[in-house]
């Protein structure tokens, strides 16, 4: 069998949990290159011969080192884009801040950039296969393309606005008034784990929003508390930020709730085929786990769910799945209230950190190894 590279942060917990997997199966632990490495000097993946492998690309995210590199490889591009940027000078100067959110529409074209090479060096070596197209991954990571594409093929997602990058609050009130959208998300279009978001409901004056975004002295941060913000200036000035990085906006469609709270779920399909699926309730339309939601009964989900929305639910994960070049998405889906229908909110390239999660005693990523050597 072929032997697994993995493109990651070693020592992150996706890498660690997967190379655990492979023990499992009795295959050999992967060799790991790292995302720094990859952003800084990307010809260290021909280093390696040209025999079968399986690639394995992993989540970027929580090493500031490779945050860093993204947004330095970014900022050229970023230039004449209208966001906020950082010189790799002043880079160089900053500290490391937890939570905070740095230019993104720089660190996200860094990360454009990164995958470019990726694309460009795995075409000189054939015998590799990558699990996950770097192009995919683009894709994933834009929530308007994927977005519009879906509607394309006739999968039902959430109603959305086109809005250019930079429109002022004032005209985003202007066209959610025009669509007759009581409530919408504003959404940084490359982000995710619900970072760069806000559930906006524009009412009186400047409206109201809910947003895990908030304004320290030096930036803009992430917390892991979802707050209601009422004050018309705060109110623009998180709008603000995120129609400038740019954003999906689309409306809030009231969801399906169980036990009274609202729920959404994280469906992964693996090789085309919908495998595990995650329950989230929360009081709040914001139902991240880390945001104070949590895990739903599956039992009660599938006692909820009349059958045929859920088959209906699926056939649209199985239609996402196919419109990616991976092996598997990670699919943000709802039902809308009292499961009168579905809509797919986003779909995700890195989806499948669902720990505890067994089907047929494989855990997620056995099951992935085991699909990958098919």
């Amino acid at each position: 069998m072929p032997p697994f590279l993995i493109i990651g942060n070693p020592g992150n917990r996706r890498v660690t949990l997967f190379q655990e997997a492979l023990v499992r199966a009795g295959l050999p632990p992967a060799h790991v290159v790292a995302w720094e490495t990859v952003a800084r000097a990307p010809d260290v993946l021909l280093e390696l011969p040209d025999t079968e492998r399986l690639v394995r690309i992993d989540a970027a995210g929580e090493e500031a080192a490779v945050e860093r590199a993204f947004l330095q490889r970014g900022f050229t591009d970023a230039l004449g884009a209208g966001c906020d940027t950082v010189t790799p000078e002043q880079l160089d100067a900053l500290p490391d801040e937890h939570g905070r959110v740095l230019c993104p529409r720089q660190h996200h074209l860094g990360f454009l950039r990164v995958l470019e090479d990726l694309t460009r060096r795995f075409a000189q070596r054939p015998h590799w296969r990558v699990l996950s197209a770097p192009g995919a991954i683009a894709d994933l990571f834009d929530k308007r393309t994927t977005s519009r594409r879906y509607a394309g093929l006739g999968i039902p997602v959430p109603p959305f606005l086109d809005v250019a990058p930079g429109t002022p609050p004032e005209a985003l009130r202007h066209a959610l008034r025009e669509a007759g959208f009581r409530e919408a998300f504003v959404k940084l279009s490359c982000g995710s784990s619900a970072s760069c978001l806000a559930v906006y409901r524009p009412g009186l004056a400047q409206g109201s929003l809910l947003t895990s975004l908030h304004r320290g002295s030096t930036g803009w941060f992430n917390s892991l508390k979802v707050r209601r913000v009422t004050d018309a200036r705060e109110v623009d000035a998180v709008l603000s930020f995120l129609l400038r990085e740019g954003s999906q906006v689309e409306e809030a469609r009231p969801k399906a709730r169980l036990g009274g709270d609202m729920f959404d779920c994280r469906v992964l399909a693996v090789r085309g085929e919908p495998v595990f699926t995650v329950v989230r309730q929360s009081r709040l339309p914001i139902t991240n786990l880390h945001l104070g939601g949590y895990r739903g009964d599956l039992d009660a989900f599938h006692a909820a769910v009349p059958p045929g929305e859920l088959e209906a639910a699926m056939e649209s994960c199985r239609a996402v799945a196919r419109a990616h070049d991976c092996l598997h998405v990670g699919i943000d889906l709802m039902f809308e209230d009292f499961f009168h229908g579905h809509r797919v909110l986003e779909a995700n390239a890195f989806g499948d950190l669902l720990p505890g999660l067994t089907r047929d005693g494989l855990s997620v990523y056995d099951w992935e190894i085991r699909e990958a050597l098919r």
